[in-house]
Order: structure tokens, then C-alpha cells, then sequence
């Protein structure tokens, strides 16, 4: 008896720890043709060897947008940060109307969150660079507050008018203007 109830107890110890591994999905680490362009977008090189006043610079810039800083980490050159917008469209109120007449239910999606990730390094090339790369996501949520979209935002002019804002900062702080 003792020894079926070591065998239950082992296996069952042994189901719970196979049970916790979880698998990288296969693809999620994988290049892909446009990732060199993503970064090339993504990245600005600054001729300064201040990286914390280029992270001050970044932190206050995304203040500047209206983005909540959520994590600050200066000895890894990390910023992150959030904020929150509607995201209902009257397309999709129409359709739930349709959807609400025939007895269906759809849902609709009320809320997005944009999120903002900063990193900065010195340049490995040349110790007197800063390379700063920027990413920008958003998470869509229905009204039952389950994520809809989930998409890296690719937007050549998001990131230009970014890059665009620190470059001024950067400018106006090292001249004290």
C-alpha cells in the first residue's frame, strides 16, 4: 500500500513539474525579412557620452506625449512607459447593432493601451555614441477586457517625429538653452 501511495505521490510530483515548462512558440525568435528596416527605424545614434542625460531626455520626452513612465532602470538604460486611449470605433458599434438585431452578440473594443519601451548603449563602435532605440506597441481590449490586438506599431513617422523631438531636447540641454 505504502508503496502505491510513493508511486501516486512521485508521479504526481513529477506531472506538476512538466506541467510548469512552457515552449518558446516556434517562429517567435525568428528574423524576418523587414527586422534589419524595424531596427533601422527604431534606432538614432547620439554623439555624447552622457547616458544619463540622454535617458532623462527620453523619460521626459515621453512624459511630454502624455505616457505614465512605468519602469526606470538607469543602469540598464530601460524606460517604459504607457498610456491609455479609447478604442472605440462607430464601424464596430454599427456591427453589434446588426449583430444585436439577428441575436448575436459581438463584442466591441473599448480601450487601448499604448506602450512606449526606451533603451539605451553606448556604441560599441565608437564610446562616444549613445544608440537609442525606440518601441512602441498596442494592446486592444474588448469590453469583456480581453485583449483583441496585440501589434507593434510600425509607423515611419511616429518614430521620425520621436527621434525628431530628442534630437531638439538633446540640442537645447547641451547648449543650456
Amino acid at each position: 500500500m505504502k508503496l502505491i501511495i510513493s508511486t501516486c505521490l512521485i508521479s504526481a510530483v513529477l506531472f506538476l513539474f512538466t506541467g510548469c515548462e512552457t515552449a518558446v512558440p516556434k517562429g517567435a525568435l525568428a528574423m524576418t525579412p523587414t527586422t534589419l528596416d524595424d531596427r533601422k527605424m527604431q534606432s538614432r545614434r547620439f554623439q555624447t557620452r552622457d547616458e544619463e542625460k540622454v535617458l532623462k531626455a527620453c523619460a521626459a520626452l515621453l512624459q511630454d506625449l502624455g505616457f505614465n513612465l512605468s519602469e526606470s532602470s538607469p543602469k540598464v538604460g530601460l524606460i517604459v512607459g504607457y498610456k491609455d486611449r479609447s478604442a472605440v470605433e462607430g464601424g464596430q458599434v454599427a456591427a453589434k447593432v446588426l449583430f444585436a438585431v439577428i441575436g448575436a452578440n459581438m463584442p466591441i473594443d473599448i480601450n487601448q493601451r499604448l506602450k512606449a519601451s526606451v533603451v539605451t548603449k553606448p556604441s560599441g563602435e565608437n564610446a562616444d555614441d549613445i544608440v537609442v532605440r525606440v518601441t512602441f506597441q498596442r494592446m486592444v481590449y474588448n469590453e469583456y477586457n480581453q485583449v483583441s490586438q496585440l501589434e507593434q506599431l510600425k509607423d515611419p513617422k511616429q518614430y521620425q517625429e520621436f527621434f525628431s523631438a530628442l534630437s531638439k531636447s538633446l540640442f537645447l540641454t547641451a547648449n543650456d538653452i
